[in-house]
């Protein structure tokens, strides 16, 4: 239950068509919390390039989740969240919960940002979601049946963005998570290849997992005219600085996170990979 009695005050959610955003959304309106969407499309337009539509978003604002595009690891990101939680901390806005990478350190410096302004924070760490393979970056590979990246055989306990969201929504409403950081992931390790071989199951389609060299990819991202940089991200799984399951999930709502087969099936029943 909220304890700050501002129930009757927006919470603004940046990035709230995105994966977690939109979830976040759903969940606050069903607890009947006004919410206001912060997109470059929405009502109340918010782009992290144009500081001038920051004043508008956050008018009457009780709180903010915040995501950050294309990612906190990217060069400005820091800056960027600095500013705009200075920003949101002088127009009155108390609360700030902050969607960030695990095992990102560019990412703990816009943490920090963050922090310095003085909010009451929460910070909602994650690695790579499950919803990569359904909403964004691997939907079309996984409709061509064919998984071509730069992982090798490294392994990544892939979290899913329903329990980021519920997450989010528990640090946005409830003041027990004040001041607390939140590791997330999902309930065991998969590869590639253990990936490949769920989506197959889930869709009843044979999908391949192709390793492939970073340059390889770089040159592909070129070619759909994607920024470079996403090849850089892949680093956070190959070099296994992620590769343990931590417990967030269950720290923050006291239950288990989804399980990536549990995701496949339910993502294959909406009709995700319906090509």
């Amino acid at each position: 239950m909220s304890t700050n009695g501002q129930n009757t005050e927006p919470i603004l959610v940046i990035g709230g068509t995105g994966k977690t955003g939109r979830r976040v959304v759903e969940r606050l309106e069903t607890l009947g919390r006004p919410t206001r969407v912060g997109s470059r499309s929405s009502e109340t337009p918010f782009v992290w390039e144009d500081e001038n539509t920051w004043e508008a978003a956050l008018a009457g604002v009780s709180a903010v989740y915040v995501t950050y595009y294309p990612d906190l690891a990217f060069p400005g990101a820091k800056e960027a969240i600095g500013r705009f939680a200075a920003v949101a901390v002088e127009r009155g806005v108390k609360r700030l919960v902050l969607l960030s990478g695990r095992g990102e350190e560019g990412a703990v410096a816009s943490e920090d940002a963050l922090k310095a302004s003085g909010c009451d924070w929460t910070v909602v760490r994650c690695n790579w979601f499950n919803q990569n393979f359904s909403e964004s970056f691997f939907l079309d590979p996984v409709l061509a049946g064919e998984l071509a990246l730069p992982t090798g055989d490294a392994v990544e306990p892939f979290v899913d963005a329903d329990d980021i969201a519920d997450v989010a929504v528990a640090a946005l409403t409830d003041d027990r998570h004040i001041g607390k950081t939140y590791e997330l992931s999902g309930p065991r390790l998969l590869s590639f290849h253990d990936v490949a071989r769920e989506l197959s199951a889930a869709t009843g389609r044979t999908i391949t997992y192709i390793p492939v060299s970073v340059d390889d990819y770089r040159a592909a991202l070129r070619q759909l005219g994607e920024p470079e940089e996403f090849a850089d991200l892949f680093t956070l799984i190959v070099d296994g600085r992620n590769a343990s399951v931590v417990h967030g999930v269950r720290e923050a709502l006291g239950r288990e996170p989804k399980d990536f087969a549990d995701y496949a099936k339910e993502a294959a029943a909406a009709g995700a990979w319906n090509a």
